[in-house]
């Protein structure tokens, strides 16, 4: 079924990260280097591999629950997916965002980082609606898929939207909060969409 790159479900949590972060340094010393001198690139993209390893072993656990997910699916444009979250629960695009020791303040529409405004949520959104635009598709029915964003080693996390466009939760409490949430796919469902999001072929350019 699938094409020559392979199947998506052989991604391990981070690989886009670490692939860039090779082609920023091809030197294994002077990576390891820069993984620790704050204010360079190649520490920016290691911070956020913690937090995308963080993130995925936190949703790995899932998969006995009878979801499927998935890690680094690349985009023909070459931007990815952080994880992919199928189960009864839907579909889930979940952006891990690493803020060590930062207070994470998420209002009506916007996610402040020490009072700094990001763009989180919107390219968030705009990540899910294009996720269920390719699901969508490929399976031949409508998918829906709802924007996550997991935030690891946050000082304090504070969420005041109580009707939020953007889930936005603790990584380590993501799996037991997505489980949780009331049923809205049949097995079958599950199966075919998780079928199709293994597919790199599912995210060629639209």
């Amino acid at each position: 079924m699938y094409a020559e790159q392979g199947d998506l479900a052989s991604n391990r949590p981070g690989d886009a990260v670490r692939r860039k972060i090779v082609e920023l340094q091809p030197s294994p010393l002077l990576r390891l280097v820069g993984r620790w001198l704050p204010g360079t690139e190649i520490y920016s993209w290691a911070n956020g591999l913690v937090g995308e390893r963080f993130t995925g072993r936190n949703l790995d656990r899932l998969k006995r629950h009878g979801w499927g997910i998935l890690h680094a699916v690349q985009w023909d444009s070459g931007s990815d997916i952080d994880h992919l979250a199928i189960g009864p629960s839907g579909v889930f695009t979940i952006n891990s965002k690493r803020h060590k020791g930062k207070t994470v303040w998420y209002g009506d529409t916007a996610i402040t980082v020490n009072r700094a405004p990001t763009r989180h949520v919107v390219i968030s959104q705009h990540e899910a609606r294009r996720a269920s635009k390719a699901l969508s598709r490929r399976c031949g029915f409508e998918v829906p898929v709802r924007p996550v964003i997991a935030i690891v080693d946050a000082a304090k996390l504070t969420v005041k939207n109580a009707a939020s466009p953007v889930l936005v939760l603790s990584a380590d409490q993501v799996g037991r909060v997505l489980s949780g949430l009331s049923p809205t796919l049949s097995k079958e469902q599950v199966e075919r969409v998780y079928a199709v999001a293994r597919d790199p072929r599912t995210w060629a350019a639209l």
